[in-house]
């Protein structure tokens, strides 16, 4: 059985901050659909930005509850290029890099894999701090995040 995609398209926008790398992080995500906006967000005591930027994309895909065709947008090169050029070789190798080390955040990249699965995932990049309007937003909601780790810390 294939999965029955809308045609209405997803539109996502994440983003992840740390304040220090590592330390409290945040992550942001906006989804839109037919015209209606949601938010999610999240953070962790103690992270990497890394982490942060993929939390903010798992939760997005997580957060869907059919199959559906997703446009996500994300100033993260490592997330973009991890999912669409890194991981079909790190699963080939066992979840090795190519100079035979363990694969950093294997866990959360096995977790992203996981969610994309039902679902037609475009990945967009833009870049950061360069006036694109929800990216600027979900910055400003990852970093507000991470403050809160932050102050849950003291």
């Amino acid at each position: 059985m294939t999965a029955k995609f809308s045609d209405t398209i997803v539109e996502a926008f994440t983003d992840g901050a740390c304040l220090g790398n590592p330390g409290p992080g945040g992550w942001a995500a906006l989804l839109r659909y037919k015209g209606v906006e949601k938010w999610l967000s999240g953070s962790e005591a103690e992270t990497t930005n890394n982490r942060m930027e993929m939390m903010a994309a798992i939760a997005t895909l997580e957060a869907l509850k059919r199959p559906s065709s997703v446009h996500l947008t994300t100033d993260s090169q490592y997330v973009k290029q991890g999912i669409e050029l890194w991981v079909p070789r790190w699963r080939a190798n066992g979840w090795r890099t190519a100079d035979k080390k363990p694969v950093k955040n294997q866990d959360l990249w096995e977790r992203l894999v996981a969610a994309c699965a039902p679902h037609r995932v475009e990945w967009k990049w833009t870049r950061g701090h360069s006036g694109h309007v929800e990216n600027e937003q979900v910055d400003q909601r990852a970093r507000a995040a991470a403050e809160a780790a932050r102050e849950m810390k003291v």
